[in-house]
């Protein structure tokens, strides 16, 4: 399981799936906006992806189809879907390297807006997350990305924060190491 934990290459994957998403969602809404704005943000989006029993929950809590998410059952036991608390609540401290790695890879854009870091995609990265999309092993992870993007995706980080607090409440008061069950 640590091995898996951490591998660069699995986050990676699953942040440009989501930041594909985003952008994705963006360029239909005809606004120059980075797909995502601010690294906290995206942390919170990546939460709901990484762990799809608490996407369920959040659906539900929007009444939105829990179905959607198509979580399977060995989903529901395996440890890579018990949230670990961290530092910062269920939020990884990792994403400033992961997004360091992606753009020194020349897949990201980052910018400051005040104090918000701006994060988009370049083209190669655009290229690169609907190449992701197409591979089998990662249709579930895409689909749920795209679910992510347009349930919470317009919620400010603020917003986004409280509203996961609000839904799952157990977060607040879980101590550091310690599992969220699904």
């Amino acid at each position: 399981m640590a091995a898996v934990e951490n591998n660069d290459d699995l986050h990676l994957c699953r942040l440009l799936l989501l930041l594909g998403s985003a952008d994705a969602k963006k360029k239909t809404a005809e606004t120059k906006a980075k797909a995502v704005e601010g690294i906290t943000k995206l942390a919170k989006l990546d939460y709901l992806l990484r762990y799809p029993t608490t996407l369920e929950r959040v659906l539900r809590r929007l009444e939105k189809d829990v179905h959607a998410v198509g979580v399977l059952p060995r989903e529901r036991t395996s440890i890579e879907t018990k949230m670990i608390r961290f530092r910062y609540g269920p939020w990884d401290a990792r994403y400033r390297r992961w997004l360091g790695l992606l753009h020194a890879r020349r897949l990201l854009t980052l910018g400051v807006k005040g104090n918000t870091i701006e994060i988009g995609l370049t083209d190669d990265g655009r290229k690169l997350a609907q190449q992701l999309r197409q591979d089998p092993l990662n249709m579930d992870l895409a689909r749920r990305s795209d679910l992510t993007i347009n349930a919470v995706g317009s919620m400010t980080a603020t917003r986004l924060k409280n509203f996961v607090y609000e839904t799952i409440p157990e977060i607040v008061d879980m101590k550091w190491g310690k599992h969220l069950e699904p």
